[in-house]
Order: C-alpha cells, then sequence, then structure tokens
C-alpha cells in the first residue's frame, strides 16, 4: 500500500513547498515543485495498478478519525479495482496537463498560485478516489468544490469570472446538501459509512425495491447530479469556462465532475437494491445527454461547445449507471478523460495561437497554420463523436446496447438521436477553426512544444484505448473491474446481436459528421439560413431551454422578495415586540408609586436599557452579507453533526 500514500503524499507535497516558497521565491519556476509533484504521483499510480492486479482488494488505515459511540471512521485509504482506475485517469491526464499549463499560463502574474491550486485539485481528487469510506469520500468531495471554485475564479479580476465562480459553488452545495443526508439515512441504517461493511450488509438491510433503499440511492445521486452537471444542476458547468484552459480540462476530464460518476458506480451495491432509482438515474442521464449536445450545437465560443459535450457524454455515463451497465460506464469516463482532455488542450491551442480569441465566427482556415493542433483536434472530435476505431466508439456503443438489450428502448433511442447531435456540434467546432475562410485577425502560430507534446501524448491514447475493450464487455478493462463492479447481465451478449447496432449508431455519427460539413463547410451562409428559418428552436438552443432564466426568476427575484418580506416583518414585528416591550417597561416604571422610586426607576430604566441595546445586537446578526449567512449555515450544521452523533 506504500505507492498509495505515495500517490496522495506527492501533491500535498507539491502544495506545502509551493504554499510556503512559491509566490515569494519561486515565481516563474514554481512548475519545478509541482509537475514533478504530479509525475511522481502519476509514477506511484502505475504502482498501485500492478499491486492491484496481484493482490485484489486492499485497505489501509492511518488512524481512527472519528469515534462517536458505536460509529467509528478510520482515516483510511482502499486499493481496488475501481479505485486504481480513477487513480491512473487522475494522475495521468493530470501529469500532462501540468505539463501543458507551463506553456499555456507563461507569464501570468499569479503563476505560483496557479500550480498550488492544481496540486490541491489532484490531491483533494485522489482522496475522493482512494477513501475506504464515505466521509472520507465526502471531504475530498468538498475539496474538490472548493477548488473549482478557486480556479474558474483564478483571474479574479474579472466580474464575469468571479460570478461564475460563485455559481459553481452555490449550485454544488445544493447538491451536496442532498448527499449529506444520504450519508446520514446511510450512517442511520446501518450504524457505519465504510463501504465493506455497508455493501456487505446492503442485501440484507435494505429489501429490494423498498422506499428506504430508495431514498438512500436517491439523495446520493442528488449530490452526484451537481458535481457532475445533470439536470437539473448542469448550469453551473458551461460558466466555468471563465477560468483557464487547463483547469477546463481538468475538471472537465480528471476531476471534479467524474466525481459523482465514481461515486454512483462505487454505489452500485446501494443502487442495485433500488430499481426505480436506477430508471429515473437512466432517463435523467439521457435527457442530460440529449439536452447538453442539442445545446452545444448553436454554441459560439469554442469553449463552451467542449463544456456542453462534456454535460452529454456524462449522460451518457448515468444512462449507463442506470440501465446497469456499471463497467461500460466507467470504461466511457476512462475514454472520454482523454479525449475530452484533448478536446480542451486542442482548443487552448487555438486561443493561444489566435491570441485570446475563442469566438468560433472570428476564425476559420487555421489547419495550415496549426496543422499539429487541427490534426489531433480532429481525432478527438472523432472519439467524442463515436466514430471508429476511437476509444469512444467502443465504451459510448456498450452502453446504447446494454440500454437496448435489458429492454429500455425509450433510452436508447433517445442515447442513439444523441450520437447524431453529438457529431453534428463537434463535426462543427472543427470545421469552424480549421476548414473554410480565413476570418481571424493578425497572425495565428502553432503553439510551443512545451504545449504540442501533451497533445500528441493524449491523441496516441485517444486513437488506441479502445483497444482494452475488446471484446466488448469482455475486454481486459472489462475483467479487470469485473471483482469491483458488478456486470450487466443483459449487456453480455454475442458479438452477433451487437454488431447491427454498432454499425447503426456509427452511421448515425457519421451522417451527423456529414451533415456538420454540409452546413458549415460548402457553403456555411446555410446554416445562418437554417436558423432564420429555424427562429423558434434556435432561440430556444441558444438561450439554454432558458434553464438559467427559470433559475434567475424562481430563486433570485424568488429570495430577493422574500427577502423584502422578512426585512418588513423582521422590523415591524420582531423590532417592534421588542421595542414595544422596552416602552411598555419605561411607562410601568413612571406609573409605579413605590416609595423608593429613585431605586425602582433606575432599575427599570436600565432593564429597558438593556433590552434595547439587545434588540440592536439581534438586529446586527442579520447584515445581508452572504459569506457571514454561509458561515452561519456552516456552524449552525456542525452543531447539528454534533449532537446527531454525540447525544
Amino acid at each position: 500500500m506504500i505507492f498509495a500514500w505515495i500517490v496522495l503524499a506527492a501533491p500535498l507535497l507539491g502544495v506545502l513547498v509551493n504554499g510556503l516558497l512559491g509566490c515569494r521565491y519561486l515565481k516563474e519556476r514554481a512548475h519545478w515543485v509541482a509537475v514533478p509533484a504530479a509525475g511522481l504521483s502519476a509514477l506511484a499510480g502505475v504502482g498501485v495498478f500492478l499491486q492491484a492486479r496481484r493482490g485484489g482488494l486492499q485497505t489501509s488505515d492511518l488512524y481512527t478519525w472519528l469515534a462517536a459511540g458505536d460509529l467509528r471512521i478510520a482515516l483510511g485509504i482502499q486499493v481496488d479495482a475501481l479505485s486504481v482506475v480513477m487513480v491512473l485517469v487522475v494522475t495521468f491526464v493530470g501529469f500532462w496537463i501540468h505539463v501543458y499549463s507551463i506553456g499555456y499560463m507563461h507569464g501570468d502574474p499569479g503563476y505560483a498560485r496557479f500550480f498550488i491550486y492544481l496540486n490541491l485539485f489532484m490531491l483533494f481528487m485522489l482522496i475522493l478516489v482512494l477513501a475506504d469510506n464515505y466521509l472520507l469520500l465526502f471531504l475530498g468531495w468538498e475539496g474538490v468544490g472548493l477548488c473549482s471554485y478557486l480556479l474558474i475564479g483564478y483571474w479574479y479580476e474579472r466580474h464575469s469570472a468571479t460570478t461564475a465562480g460563485n455559481k459553481a459553488f452555490i449550485v454544488n452545495r445544493a447538491g451536496d446538501a442532498g448527499f449529506l443526508l444520504g450519508l446520514f439515512l446511510l450512517s442511520g441504517t446501518f450504524g457505519t459509512l465504510t463501504y465493506t461493511e455497508v455493501f456487505t450488509r446492503a442485501p440484507e438491510v435494505l429489501p429490494l425495491g423498498s422506499g428506504l433503499a430508495t431514498a438512500i440511492a436517491l439523495l446520493l445521486f442528488v449530490g452526484a447530479t451537481g458535481k457532475s452537471a445533470q439536470l437539473p444542476l448542469f448550469v453551473w458547468l458551461p460558466d466555468a469556462m471563465e477560468g483557464p484552459t487547463p483547469v477546463s480540462a481538468l475538471i472537465h476530464a480528471a476531476t471534479m465532475v467524474t466525481a459523482g460518476v465514481y461515486m454512483v458506480a462505487r454505489s452500485a451495491p446501494l443502487l442495485l437494491r433500488a430499481p426505480l432509482a436506477l430508471e429515473l438515474i437512466a432517463w435523467i442521464g439521457a435527457i442530460t445527454a440529449f439536452v447538453g449536445a442539442t445545446i452545444a450545437l448553436v454554441q459560439t465560443d469554442i469553449k463552451r461547445v467542449i463544456a456542453y459535450s462534456t454535460i452529454s457524454q456524462l449522460g451518457y455515463m448515468f444512462l449507463g449507471l442506470g440501465v446497469g451497465a456499471f463497467t461500460s460506464s466507467m470504461f466511457h469516463l476512462l475514454n472520454q478523460a482523454f479525449f475530452k482532455a484533448l478536446l480542451f488542450l486542442a482548443a487552448g491551442s487555438v486561443i493561444h495561437g489566435l491570441h485570446g480569441e475563442q469566438d468560433l465566427r472570428k476564425m476559420g482556415g487555421l489547419l495550415p497554420h496549426m496543422r499539429l493542433t487541427g490534426i489531433t483536434f480532429l481525432i478527438a472530435a472523432a472519439a467524442n463523436a463515436g466514430i471508429f476505431p476511437f476509444n469512444g466508439f467502443w465504451s459510448k456503443d456498450e452502453i446504447l446496447f446494454a440500454a437496448f438489450a435489458g429492454g429500455r428502448y425509450g433510452v436508447w433511442f433517445l442515447g442513439l438521436l444523441t450520437a447524431f447531435f453529438s457529431a453534428a456540434y463537434i463535426f462543427r467546432c472543427y470545421f469552424l477553426p480549421f476548414a473554410g475562410t480565413p476570418r481571424y485577425h493578425g497572425h495565428p502560430h502553432e503553439s510551443p512544444r512545451v504545449m504540442t507534446i501533451p497533445l500528441l501524448v493524449l491523441a496516441v491514447f485517444t486513437a488506441s484505448l479502445g483497444i482494452v475493450g475488446i471484446p466488448p464487455e469482455e475486454g481486459l478493462f472489462h475483467r479487470f473491474l469485473q471483482a469491483a463492479l458488478p456486470a450487466s447481465e443483459e449487456a453480455v451478449a454475442s458479438a452477433v446481436g451487437a454488431l447491427p447496432l454498432a454499425v447503426l449508431s456509427l452511421a448515425v455519427a457519421v451522417a451527423g459528421a456529414a451533415m456538420a460539413y454540409h452546413f458549415f463547410v460548402r457553403p456555411p451562409e446555410l446554416a445562418e439560413r437554417l436558423a432564420q428559418r429555424f427562429r423558434i428552436l434556435y432561440a430556444i438552443l441558444w438561450n439554454k431551454y432558458f434553464v438559467d432564466d427559470a433559475y434567475r426568476f424562481i430563486f433570485m427575484r424568488g429570495t430577493l422578495t422574500l427577502g423584502g418580506i422578512v426585512h418588513q416583518v423582521d422590523e415591524r414585528v420582531v423590532d417592534g415586540a421588542v421595542n414595544g416591550a422596552a416602552n411598555a417597561t419605561v411607562l410601568a416604571s413612571r406609573a409605579s408609586h413605590f416609595n423608593d422610586s429613585r431605586i425602582v426607576d433606575g432599575l427599570v430604566n436600565r432593564i429597558a436599557d438593556f433590552v434595547q441595546e439587545a434588540s440592536l445586537h439581534v438586529r446586527r446578526l442579520q447584515t445581508g452579507l452572504f459569506h457571514r449567512n454561509l458561515m452561519a449555515m456552516a456552524m449552525g450544521i456542525f452543531v447539528i453533526i454534533v449532537v446527531y452523533l454525540f447525544l
């Protein structure tokens, strides 16, 4: 287990060294610490993989972290096939994003601070995936939420960046509230939060299809909808593009958004006790995949197109989880990590070469100037579209076949339709910058080697990684995960049965790519005519199905209205009662006819002054400042937890 502890210790050491020396002494050399730390973690991850192949499930407890009555929670880690896959994804992809960041962030005033955040992001994600209990997982869960807030708002001088960071933080709190309630319910039901104990006792404690099993599964899934940007909590992820491009790659490929998928997959023994919850997860995943893909069709910011692509691909993963194809969903998570990181880093190379331009309408004809970036972007686009033989083809079609084989024809058809739009939007995102006539200003140029080498490495894996899933449902990847995840019984079928569906899915993807070529390459004016002809549909997609507007109306305006009502109640009722009591006391004192009126009046007046002063202090508690209210909420939650655990 020594390698697993090194995986965690390396980024922690990077955070500590750069935290103490980076901003003052290392400055532009902060990557000398951060990148080797990420590299050492990746090498240790390979050691963890080799150990896991020989030893199966392994656990290691550092010490007892929490002891309350019969509840014992250890600060411990668990190494099994599922956690190993996540460790490899986080460390390997994260390392190359660190390398890429050297060139992309060169000259930034907060260079050292940026690398501190990157190492910290990796650390919390690794804590999340290596934890052997839900409470430690929740620590990593909140840690990646904090890091996403810091990195999305990294350029805090921009109002849009700070707003996006706040939005991500607040929306995720909504999901985390459900997740926390699920943990309370788990703790109360099982008396423990350790995976092995919970999963071993689940069949006897949770009757199949019971309300308790469904409640636990749905509450855990609520947390996943926030972290992994599923309906209705997906609105924060597109705005997260305000952070630097390497941050987008890290959030979308190796950390943050994959946390929800991992947590649901890890909880598979619980979800299998709640068929209704699984059905809901499948439908939410399918609808989210469709919504994300259709919105991406009309976006003009290159990073936002890829952001909605992430939402859509995550929807596929949850579709797979919902139909019981847990291994296939994790296979898609693995593949998506590579092609999504490649998409974002290639997009960052385009932005770098165009001196910060992100509008697809102001690009075009870049391929002769940025040939390496263009080729790697094309490889990632083909994988995202699910085109043979790139890695996205294998895992996406496994998920669709599992849905079809399990008789979930509705979610299968929605997933197939999404495949068409996925190919259309991602090839639009390729053709607009690299094909056609130039629409850019200035002199585009290829990125430096420190940025293009990570592109080449990720492109090789994107093109070849699908081989570990051959034959479908029985490849090396599936055999490695079979001890950690239940197999989809309906999906394990002969290749003859899966082949027609795979051919159909491939044909649909090719048709989507052909449509993108037809509308955006020859001639590109057709797309504008189509938008004019279907103005209402275009407006719906451009405004993202008006989900943000609905939230703004319900929550922001509703909160302000409710706040005004509460203010009036506070001012007229609460303050009025306090001031009325004080005035009544004063009047009563004046009406008294005691002989020693001076003493009595003095005492009464002091009481009145005390009550008035207390009322002023009570009023000061409600300042209207968000961070103070948040602190008060956190303290209240802490008190509730203490009372719940110890009393």
